[in-house]
């Protein structure tokens, strides 16, 4: 059985680190190298880097700047963010990104997970998916760091996307990310329900035992977060030990 991973979301806007409320309000909290040099202190399983404004801006990955802080990262790293196409994705791997998430060209071309998963392997390929509620109560995918609805539900769209060759989705929802108030645990267990490969929740843990609901509860193999890192004194260590006393397999360092 596969242990569970913690991994801190690092949001990249216009040079620095910044943590919204659901996608919006943007506030700064730091440059990348130095949060990454801490988390490697921290036993962190993995790190998420997610350039948010780029898709806004119409331009590709920075794959410079993920050269230089890429260097400091002893864990597996997964770079988001402006990517469209396999030379995007050839130069963030190079650069020294572990995988690369996909979310807003997945819409205009899914058939791009399915040429990145043949040539580069689905465990490079992390299907990333933004949330929200309709006013009927439903679930639906928003693109474009969650500005763009796209008629299509999460769950439905997670299972296109294993089908296409995803290694692991993330799911966040748009709604209680920032919140500090738990994740949706529904939304969460319909997209585990809908797929075999792993999925890894976010958007909106306040607490260790968030991270405990969301893998026994709803079934989530990894648990991401922002916010409860950057806000709170909790850490990946404690959160790990949390998990372990409470049944859950976690990875020790």
């Amino acid at each position: 059985m596969l242990k569970t991973r913690v991994i801190p979301t690092l949001l990249m806007k216009d040079m620095g680190l910044v943590k919204g409320v659901g996608f919006d309000g943007w506030r700064r909290v730091g440059t990348t190298l130095p949060a990454i040099k801490v988390y490697n202190r921290r036993q962190v399983d993995e790190m998420i880097v997610l350039d948010i404004a780029a898709t806004k801006d119409d331009r590709g990955p920075d794959v410079e700047e993920v050269k230089l802080f890429s260097t400091d990262c002893f864990v597996p790293l997964t770079v988001g963010g402006g990517i469209t196409n396999l030379d995007h994705i050839k130069g963030l791997l190079r650069a020294g990104a572990d995988k690369v998430a996909l979310n807003s060209i997945c819409y205009e071309n899914p058939d791009l997970v399915q040429q990145a998963a043949e040539v580069f392997g689905s465990q490079c390929i992390v299907a990333s998916i933004d949330a929200r509620k309709t006013s009927e109560g439903e679930y639906e995918c928003y693109s474009h760091c969650g500005s763009k609805a796209q008629g299509i539900n999460p769950a439905k769209w997670a299972k296109i996307l294993e089908e296409k060759g995803a290694g692991e989705i993330l799911i966040t929802s748009v709604e209680k990310d920032g919140l500090l108030e738990g994740y949706d645990l529904d939304l969460i267990a319909q997209v585990v329900e809908a797929v075999k490969i792993p999925v890894i929740a976010s958007g909106g843990a306040k607490d260790y035992e968030d991270f405990r609901l969301a893998i026994q509860e709803s079934g989530a193999q990894a648990v991401a977060a922002a916010s409860l890192f950057h806000f709170t004194e909790q850490t990946p260590l404690e959160a790990k030990n949390y998990l372990s006393k409470n049944g859950v397999k976690v990875r020790q360092i």
